[in-house]
């Protein structure tokens, strides 16, 4: 019974929401007055259940996913039990009893017990092959059982559903999606959002059934074990095992056992201060039906249940009515994003949509008769998100219309931080305002909701974390919180740190810069004679030594660095790519793609590579970039390949290393009745121009011979396209997730002055941009954009383009094929070994299975340890 010199809370269910009670409770100093025990059913303390199938997509560990601080329950006399759940509750005795037969007096008790997966009531669920997934244990299941089957289906196309999907696929299966609604994510997203996010999904090898259910499960008489699935429409998936994800229901039985009241459909029924019919009883979280007769099932409004409850125990006022449901999440690796009224129910208003099915795009808004923004739909591009959902509720500054188009062809000026109001929400999930950031900052921001009011003197993100508890849980604010706090302090007339990392207090441009003037040949020298104290004399880490190596290589003709990235310091400083010279694939494999400059290739060296793709047993690939890949080289057989294809002419793609990819190109002039200018010669002569080219991040080019743009140049980091006088050079493209078209920076050129502004325009980049931008984020972050770099590479206002000029002049003089330097020197060659001291060992676990008269990467299975311990 409870001591009766203090008081007793009662804490049922140890989840996050659980977990962020007994933190409100803490800042708040309950816990130094109250004896507060935890009854918990699962074997392990709070975690992190938004991530957590980052424990298949990223290998991460049941530890790292844990959202309790270390200390936090003996700092603050936590009683914690794990493995042992509340059975009964008895309220006239106010005593709570644990599986274990542990029996707790309490003065109030609170259940934050979550929900349960809801399983269809079909034929054949409970057979050897089904599962659920929600827990830990639920995703050790999945894998152990994965192991033995190559097929598996998931019943359920929502948020959870998707993720489970994400994992089968994860781990080898073949993998299908069933869901009942007639679009993926139902809830979430509207029509042309549910298209987009099913192209993206099936593009990955998914296969998605929508508009069927799943009438039975059929099962081995013999074995009981799953060997498919029956559907709705009279079709059959021959899977081996199937997850079920097709919703939660409240888990609410300890109230139904005590007497408490009960919503029809489930939930323990609460009012604003998240109290339920008996005062000394709360619900928080999934198992609650909060006073707007809503349960809700995302982390955010669980969150601000427990601050609520947290409030009402400590005797502050607080009430909870209703939560923000805006999600962004990253399944199946798509990106998708909803907020506000999603769905246009508001009377009145309308839709503005942007939708590119070839690049899986798709944006709608809904913005009210008066112009508010009242929600919106993201698909395949987020980047908008952290501050659309701020904006929602309010007249953004712009027209709607240009908040969702391509970056490029947007709003006249770029939206920032600057443009939300105080009291925007950056942060849902833990209601933290722009105004507390400012705040927490020590701006004019005071007052703000969330984070607690009052000035701070935080100087940092990961400060303003501690202190606002924004960008804390599922991290989709953090973008913009890292601007508002640069922001802050600026104004504020702070020193905002900018510098590469905890060993540079400089910028990428300004090391270059440095590297440039003083003729500096190493990292070493460069590390000791400018790093920040205390990191000189040291090793470096893996964010400053590939940015340096980068730099070191792209002025290494000028600067007397080493030329190849394999000798002496410089290997020590590449990634792993760069440290094969061949891209890494997900099963240790490696891929070898010869420069096919142009895409144009004789007969003769299409038979060399197809004579090696057959006799090393490679897979083959012909890219968009008109190239062809060669996969599955064992880091042994890499020199034996490369010789080959080197004796043949071919040299390195450098795919590998953040360097010129590739120049496409249409056939041009030469063979197409509408070109106008000779596209493949001016592609192969810039590619062989610009080949092997450091800089900060991959650099691909395209040449088209009209404008009807076969070659795709105005998606481009640079794109030229023939015109009767000439050519247009374009800059600033990119594909990919964040499709970016390119802007014209001059026009009607003749080759001469072409090669002239595309010398002036890389070294530009090269010299300034930060480490890891392409040159479409680039553009549009240095200061004057486009007027500016045309000011710079065209009409030479900072008097440098000679000096770029010169720069190039050196690279183009000093380039070297690396795979033939390497093959002629037995000291790099001596690296390509799987083990050092057993040269002459392949590495086991490097092993493919046959896949369409080819070969294709076996699923790796990794068991709990092993992912522990990699």
């Amino acid at each position: 019974m409870a001591d009766t010199t203090e008081k007793t809370l009662v804490l049922v269910g140890h989840g996050m929401v659980g977990q962020r009670f007994l933190e409100a409770l803490a800042d708040r100093g309950v816990t130094a007055r109250t004896r507060v025990v935890v009854l918990c059913e699962e074997p392990r303390p709070a975690y992190d259940r938004v991530h957590l199938t980052s424990y298949f997509s990223e290998g991460v560990s049941p530890r790292e996913l844990s959202v309790v601080e270390d200390g936090f329950m003996a700092r603050h006399g936590i009683e914690l039990h794990v493995g042992d759940p509340a059975v009964r509750v008895d309220r006239d005795r106010r005593t709570v009893t644990a599986r274990s037969g542990l029996t707790v007096g309490y003065d109030t008790l609170v259940l934050a017990t979550g929900s349960y997966p809801f399983v269809p009531p079909v034929p054949g669920k409970d057979a050897a092959g089904c599962f659920v997934y929600r827990t830990i244990e639920d995703l050790l299941a999945i894998e152990a059982y994965a192991a033995g089957v190559g097929s598996g289906a998931v019943v359920g196309g929502g948020l959870l559903g998707l993720e489970a999907a994400g994992a089968l696929k994860g781990l080898g299966l073949d993998t299908h999606v069933v869901e009942f609604a007639p679009r993926l994510m139902p809830v979430q997203v509207d029509t042309g959002g549910g298209d987009a996010l099913r192209r993206r999904v099936e593009a990955l090898g998914v296969r998605v059934h929508t508009g069927v259910g799943t009438q039975q499960i059929t099962v081995d008489g013999g074995t009981g074990r799953v060997t498919g699935m029956a559907l709705s429409d009279g079709s059959h998936l021959p899977v081996g095992m199937v997850v079920f994800s097709a919703g939660v229901r409240p888990r609410d039985e300890l109230a139904r056992g005590c007497g408490l009241l009960v919503g029809e459909r489930g939930g323990i029924v609460v009012d604003e201060q998240c109290r339920t019919a008996d005062p000394s009883v709360f619900a928080i979280g999934e198992c609650a039906l909060a006073a707007d007769g809503r349960v809700y099932g995302l982390v955010a409004p669980g969150y601000e249940m427990a601050e609520t409850a947290a409030r009402t125990v400590a005797g502050e006022a607080g009430a909870f009515t209703g939560a923000d449901l805006s999600t962004k999440l990253k399944l199946l690796g798509v990106d998708v994003a909803s907020f506000g009224d999603a769905h246009g129910t508001a009377e009145g208003c309308l839709d503005v949509c942007y939708s590119d099915a070839r690049s899986g795009i798709y944006r709608k808004l809904v913005v009210g008769a008066d112009g508010t923004l009242l929600g919106g739909v993201l698909v395949g591009d987020v980047e908008s998100y952290g501050l659309l959902r701020p904006l929602t509720g309010s007249v953004p500054p712009v027209a709607p219309e240009h908040l969702v188009l391509p970056a490029g062809a947007g709003a006249p000026v770029a939206l920032g931080p600057s443009a939300l109001p105080d009291e925007a929400v950056v942060c849902s999930c833990n209601n933290v305002t722009k105004g507390a950031i400012r705040a927490a900052v020590g701006g004019a921001g005071a007052g703000g909701a969330g984070g607690g009011a009052g000035e701070h003197s935080c100087t940092s993100v990961a400060e303003v974390k501690k202190c606002t508890k924004a960008g804390t849980s599922c991290g989709s604010c953090v973008k913009v919180l890292g601007q508002l706090v640069d922001a802050e302090l600026e104004a504020a007339g702070v020193e905002v740190d900018k510098g590469l990392c905890p060993h540079f207090a400089q910028t990428r441009a300004e090391l270059y810069e440095i590297v440039l003037a003083l003729r500096i040949p190493s990292y070493r020298q460069l590390l000791d004679g400018h790093g920040r104290e205390g990191a000189r004399g040291g090793e470096g880490c893996e964010v400053c030594k590939p940015a340096v190596a980068s730099i070191l290589a792209s002025l290494a003709p000028v600067v007397g660095a080493s030329v190849h990235v394999l000798e002496g310091e410089q290997a020590a400083l590449q990634d792993t790519n760069d440290h094969f010279l061949a891209n890494m694939q997900k099963n240790g494999s490696y891929s070898v793609v010869p420069r096919i400059p142009g895409g144009e290739i004789t007969p003769e060296k299409l038979i060399v590579i197809g004579e090696v793709a057959r006799d090393f047993g490679l897979y083959t690939k012909i890219t968009g970039g008109q190239r062809i890949d060669l996969f599955g080289a064992r880091v042994e057989q890499l020199p034996l390949i490369w010789a080959r294809l080197v004796d043949a002419g071919f040299e390195s793609g450098h795919a590998y290393g953040k360097a010129l990819r590739t120049v496409k190109s249409c056939v041009g002039q030469t063979w197409c009745r509408y070109g106008v200018q000779d596209s493949v010669r001016m592609a192969i002569d810039l590619e062989l121009r610009y080949r092997g080219l450091r800089s900060p991040h991959k650099l691909k080019s395209a040449v088209s011979g009209c404008a009807r743009e076969c070659a795709e140049a105005q998606s481009k980091d640079f794109g030229v396209i023939a015109t009767a006088n000439g050519w247009n050079l374009y800059v600033g493209g990119n594909g990919g997730a964040t499709p970016r078209h390119a802007d014209l920076l001059a026009k009607d050129l003749s080759d001469a002055e072409l090669v002239r502004l595309v010398d002036r325009f890389l070294m530009f980049y090269i010299r300034t941009a930060d480490r890891l931008e392409r040159t479409s984020v680039w553009l549009e972050r240095i200061p004057g954009g486009l007027e500016h770099v045309r000011d710079v590479v065209v009409h030479d206002s900072l008097g440098i383009c000679e000096e770029l000029e010169a720069l190039m002049a050196a690279h183009v003089a000093g380039y070297r094929d690396e795979w033939a330097g390497t093959l002629d020197d037995p000291e790099r060659l001596s690296r390509f070994v799987s083990f050092v001291n057993a040269p002459g060992t392949p590495d086991p676990t490097v092993r493919f299975v046959p896949e369409r008269g080819q070969i294709k990467p076996e699923p790796i299975l990794l068991s709990l340890t092993e992912r522990v311990t990699v």
